[in-house]
């Protein structure tokens, strides 16, 4: 039970990152910005994450993961009232990149987890995990895009800040404090214990390659739905918010692929399934530009990636989580901080291949980031092997 109170908080303080999705040309069209200016919001988001995940996250080797959760939950909730409240684009974004600086509490939990349950069932927790993550964003981009079109914008920003409310108040209830420790050695300081991460990284060079393939594949995720979002609320294809955010509820496939998925990499090994659904995801997203007139076709290649886009992240975790428990959450930092670097720029690339090219421009973005993808992880299957 734990798991799954674990895996909805973090759904939760996830989900702040993608209310914009579906609303993205809505909050452009309120503050009057184009589309490569409003890409600057999740950009920001992403590549202020990354920062506050290697500023931040290593604590989580030191201090308790508890407290720590807490206090930068208190801060996500904060950050989110000033987006609700802002008249200004520029405070907008400003409270946009303090959120995605604050937003470490949902990668302190797999570590947490990590140290709680057995090796054979890495895997299923790790996935248990993910699965409530895409819960998440599953509910904040189908129901930013209903409420944004029926009611405005704003309004899903106070939601938001009062759903984090709530999970502040949960999170001391469902997660236990670190046991005593009998060591009484000295311990390391700040700056010793955030540049020990460099170290770590080049003696595990896979944690190096993994964050990479992950940095490839969300910024697939994210080129595509931010341009997706401003090509069906285009002049051209004529559709609202809550049509976005209604194709975006095809995420569901995920929920229960993504644990079955977990497990099947827990016996065919975590190089080989990724490898392997990497290729499946590059077959979507080559379905991408010839299926981007219609909407009922797009389904096709969204649920394709909806349905093997969270497992290639189960499976570059489960490569970070496997090693020293004294160390996995500063090699998760690593892993993170890659991926979000990745997604933050994407997400710009995306808006602005749009702007440049339309949708086949945003297409052919995230088909080049896939092949780059299905190369690396053919790779690092390869080396595997050999290995063996």
């Amino acid at each position: 039970m734990q798991e799954f109170l674990l895996a909805a908080a973090g759904g939760v303080m996830v989900a702040n990152a993608y209310y914009i999705h579906p609303i993205i040309s809505e909050v452009a069209d309120g503050f009057e910005v184009s589309a490569a200016t409003i890409g600057l919001v999740p950009a920001l988001n992403q590549i202020a994450l990354a920062l506050g995940i290697f500023l931040l996250l290593p604590l989580g080797d030191r201090y308790s993961n508890r407290r720590l959760s807490i206090i930068f939950a208190i801060g996500q909730t904060l950050a989110l009232c000033a987006m609700a409240l802002s008249k200004s684009f520029w405070l907008f974004l400003f409270g946009s990149t303090i959120l995605g600086f604050l937003t470490i509490a949902p990668y302190l939990l797999p570590a947490y987890a990590s140290k709680r349950v057995s090796g054979e069932r890495l895997g299923s927790m790790t996935a248990t995990l993910t699965a409530g993550t895409i819960f998440g964003i599953l509910l904040a981009r189908t129901g930013a895009g209903f409420i944004a079109q029926q009611f405005d914008w704003h309004l899903v920003y106070v939601i938001a800040a009062i759903l984090m409310v709530l999970t502040t108040l949960t999170l001391p209830l469902i997660m236990q404090g670190r046991r005593p420790r009998a060591d009484t050695g000295p311990k390391s300081n700040y700056i010793t214990l955030v540049m020990s991460l460099f170290p770590l990284l080049r003696a595990h060079p896979q944690v190096v390659v993994s964050g990479i393939i992950q940095a490839l594949n969300f910024g697939i995720f994210l080129s595509i739905w931010l341009g997706l979002a401003l090509h069906l609320t285009s002049a051209e294809m004529g559709y609202g918010t809550d049509t976005v955010g209604y194709l975006a509820g095809f995420a569901v496939v995920a929920l229960f692929a993504t644990p079955r998925l977990g497990a099947w990499a827990d016996k065919v090994g975590a190089s080989k399934a990724r490898f392997r659904l990497a290729v499946v995801q590059m077959a979507g997203v080559a379905l991408l530009w010839p299926f981007g007139d219609s909407l009922w076709l797009l389904i096709i290649p969204i649920v394709i990636m909806n349905t093997v886009g969270p497992a290639i992240d189960v499976t570059g975790r489960m490569t970070t989580l496997e090693l020293a428990p004294d160390i996995r959450t500063r090699l998760m930092t690593g892993y993170i901080m890659l991926m979000f670097i990745g997604a933050g720029l994407a997400s710009w690339a995306g808006t602005a291949a749009y702007e440049f090219a339309g949708w086949p421009g945003d297409a052919a973005l995230a088909l080049v980031l896939s092949m780059a993808l299905v190369a690396l992880s053919w790779r690092q299957a390869r080396k595997v092997a050999l290995s063996a």
